[in-house]
């Protein structure tokens, strides 16, 4: 359709592909509710920050599949994309997503486990006999 509007977030080790249509509000997540897919309310408003950033809430449906990491990355992901798609609707909603820092994608992954320690940092517990 050439009225949607696809872009891809990411955050931590989940992936969102998100789709943006003009509509009536509704937002769908992996085929449910936001409201149910993330149990916590924080979770749906991190969310929903793109859209309070350009003023356009009500005019866009959300249809988002994400895969992998945990519910908090999965809605870094999903704000990445509503985004990143917000841009491609318009350009000047480019400045005010800019402004709040929201086209930026967070660089923190988690640090591998290295030999000889428990786990990224923490040591073996230490044994003087």
């Amino acid at each position: 359709m050439a009225n949607d509007f696809q872009a891809t977030g990411r955050r931590k080790t989940s992936i969102a592909q998100v789709r943006l249509l003009p509509g009536s509000g509704k937002r769908i997540v992996n085929g449910h509710d936001i409201r149910h897919y993330f149990h916590r309310e924080s979770l749906v408003e991190h969310t929903e920050q793109p859209f309070a950033a350009t003023n356009s809430s009500v005019s866009w449906d959300v249809d988002a599949r994400v895969k992998g990491g945990g519910k908090t990355g999965q809605a870094g992901a999903v704000r990445l994309g509503i985004a990143r798609a917000l841009v491609l609707a318009g350009e000047q909603n480019r400045k005010p997503l800019r402004t709040a820092g929201l086209l930026t994608r967070d660089p923190r992954m988690v640090e591998r486990k290295k030999y000889g320690r428990a786990g990224a940092r923490r040591r073996f517990q230490f044994s003087k006999r």
